[in-house]
C-alpha cells in the first residue's frame, strides 16, 4: 500500500493539489484503510485531478470501485477500495470538514514520502 500512497502523492504534488492530507481509517468503522483529502483551485483543476487519478488507478492493482463523473460539484469522490480520495473545492472542504469529523484518525505525513 505504501507504493500506491507514494504514487498518488507524487501525482498530487505534480498537479499542485492543495493541502493533501492522508488519514489512516483502519481503526474507524469506515470500510477503507485510507482517506486522501485534497483541495483543487478550480473546476478545471478538479476535473484534471480526477482524470489523472482515475487513469493511475485503472493502470494499478487498486480496484476502481466508483468515481464521480459529474462536474460543478464541491466534492468529487474516487473509491479505490482501500484508498478513498476526496477532491474538494476550498468551500466544500471547509463545509464538509472531513478532517474535523475524523479528528481521531491518525494523520500520515505527506511531506516528500
Amino acid at each position: 500500500m505504501e507504493k500506491f500512497l507514494n504514487d498518488i502523492l507524487n501525482i498530487l504534488n505534480e498537479m499542485e493539489a492543495i493541502d493533501p492530507i492522508i488519514l489512516d481509517m483502519s481503526k474507524t468503522p469506515i470500510p477503507t484503510e485510507y482517506f486522501i483529502i485534497i483541495t483543487a483551485n478550480s473546476a478545471v483543476h478538479m476535473k484534471s485531478l480526477r482524470e489523472k487519478l482515475v487513469r493511475y488507478i485503472k493502470n494499478s492493482e487498486l480496484p476502481l470501485i466508483y468515481y464521480d463523473k459529474g462536474e460543478g460539484h464541491d466534492w468529487l469522490l474516487i473509491d479505490a477500495g482501500d484508498v478513498v480520495i476526496h477532491i474538494f473545492t476550498r468551500e466544500g472542504r471547509e463545509f464538509y470538514d472531513l478532517e474535523g469529523l475524523w479528528i481521531d484518525a491518525k494523520r500520515i505525513d505527506t511531506v516528500k514520502r
